[in-house]
């Protein structure tokens, strides 16, 4: 299979300014699997640590942490280490904080090691120790894309089509597109559930899959004790699950516990990256986040497959569903869009909700591109009055149009300065790092 961030790795090595990288994510996004089957294949010999399995290797990294006292230990176990020649990785590495404290010092006195770290949970590790900033790089991985669930079915050209100009596209190829999408919503990103559904074509194994990652994320959620009471983190969690598109507050992600409690649950899986925090912002200027509102926030998860799953929707009957908004109130859709604007456009979302009291004008996300704000709806279909979008192109002259990600085909209607998407448009609707997404920013070995 493959993954966006094989460009952004590969980069990474031949990098002349390369420091020692720490690849980010949940748990089971695929971390381990590109270090292994991509990275390592370009070095000529490779050397895997894994913290969590050889904790007899800790006291190692208790004391002295200069790097080659550290590597003479490390090659009593793994074999020759050459600095040049000879990948390094420290997997699960939040498993021993200290290991995450000596890639400064590779940084610093042995800067021609490659040296790869990978874990989850990280954000927990950090909390104990002082993190080498400026001495490290960082990567962060989603679950797989939309577009790279397709290349995972074998559709290249399908894939190719997503990221293209809609406008070249014929109407009946996009509608083939949607149907696609349907089953991107059951069986989401997560690398092994697409590996098993491409395997085997069967729905009831990759849900079982997937009952196997909630299960060991809540396996997970033991670890964070005594930070907080795990039937509270399982309840907020479900929560959340729930309530995907809605303007949320504490109290109501579960009411077995107080609001106080209910709100470190939230922010700790957060810290796992199991769930994702949208503040509402004002969208009268750059960067976004300046204007963030802490306290009036929406909620996505990791994983839209993982999510329906985590809800019990009932498949049989939402996939008959004609429209992909109807399918379990409109919530699966606007997970998806959620989760492709992360992995794409970066790591913070945002969207609007107006002030004025008794005021329920919301719209549903903002993206940036070229500098410029975007305000982006996700709509059952081209119909409908838009109100909050309208409200808010007529407040806000610095947004140039409006962006409707629906379940049809694409259409302007600029009298209204409207643009109608298809939904897997949420790839191409906002700036990437580096300028806008495209089918040539990507790596051309994918086609």
């Amino acid at each position: 299979m493959k993954r966006l961030a094989e460009k952004q790795i590969a980069g990474w090595k031949d990098s002349p300014r390369r420091k020692p990288l720490i690849i980010r994510g949940a748990r089971q996004v695929g971390k381990t699997w590109l270090v292994e089957n991509v990275l390592a294949k370009q070095f000529k010999s490779f050397v895997k640590i894994d913290l969590e399995k050889r904790r007899d290797l800790h006291p190692h990294f208790s004391e002295n942490l200069e790097p080659r006292s550290l590597l003479n230990h490390l090659e009593l176990t793994a074999g020759r280490i050459i600095p040049g020649q000879t990948l390094v990785f420290l997997d699960e590495i939040q498993a021993c904080p200290r290991a995450l404290m000596a890639l400064r010092y590779f940084h610093e006195e042995m800067p021609d090691l490659h040296v790869v770290a990978a874990g989850s949970l990280l954000e927990f590790a950090f909390g104990e120790i002082s993190v080498p900033v400026g001495r490290v790089q960082y990567l962060h991985m989603h679950p797989m894309t939309f577009y790279e669930y397709l290349l995972a079915m074998g559709k290249e050209r399908m894939a190719e089509y997503t990221l293209s100009q809609q406008d070249d596209v014929a109407r009946s190829i996009q509608e083939i597109i949607l149907g696609e999408l349907r089953g991107y919503f059951f069986v989401g990103g997560m690398p092994e559930c697409v590996k098993t559904y491409r395997d085997t074509g069967s729905m009831v194994e990759t849900f079982q899959v997937q009952s196997e990652i909630l299960d060991s994320y809540r396996d997970d959620f033991s670890k964070y004790t005594p930070h907080i009471n795990t039937s509270c983190l399982d309840a907020v969690f479900l929560g959340v699950a729930k309530h995907i598109g809605e303007q949320l507050k504490y109290s109501r992600l579960n009411d077995g516990h107080s609001s106080q409690m209910n709100h470190k649950a939230f922010d700790l899986l957060a810290k796992a990256k199991v769930i994702h925090k949208i503040p509402a912002c004002d969208p009268s200027g750059l960067p976004l986040g300046a204007t963030a509102n802490p306290k009036k926030f929406k909620a996505s998860m990791l994983d839209i497959g993982l999510m329906q799953r985590l809800c019990q929707v009932p498949v049989e009957l939402e996939l008959q569903q004609e429209n992909l908004l109807a399918m379990y109130r409109g919530k699966l859709a606007e997970q998806f869009v959620a989760q492709e604007l992360l992995a794409w456009h970066g790591s913070e979302l945002f969207y609007w909700a107006r002030e004025a009291r008794g005021s329920s004008a919301e719209v549903d996300f903002l993206v940036v591109r070229q500098g410029n704000i975007y305000p982006v709806e996700v709509k059952s279909g081209a119909g409908g009055s838009l109100r909050s979008m309208h409200l808010m192109l007529e407040k806000y002259h610095n947004c140039p149009q409006g962006l409707v990600l629906y379940g049809g085909t694409s259409n302007e209607l600029s009298d209204q300065k409207l643009q109608f998407l298809p939904l897997y448009c949420a790839a191409t609707i906002g700036d990437q790092r580096g300028g806008r997404v495209t089918k040539d920013t990507l790596p051309q070995t994918i086609f």
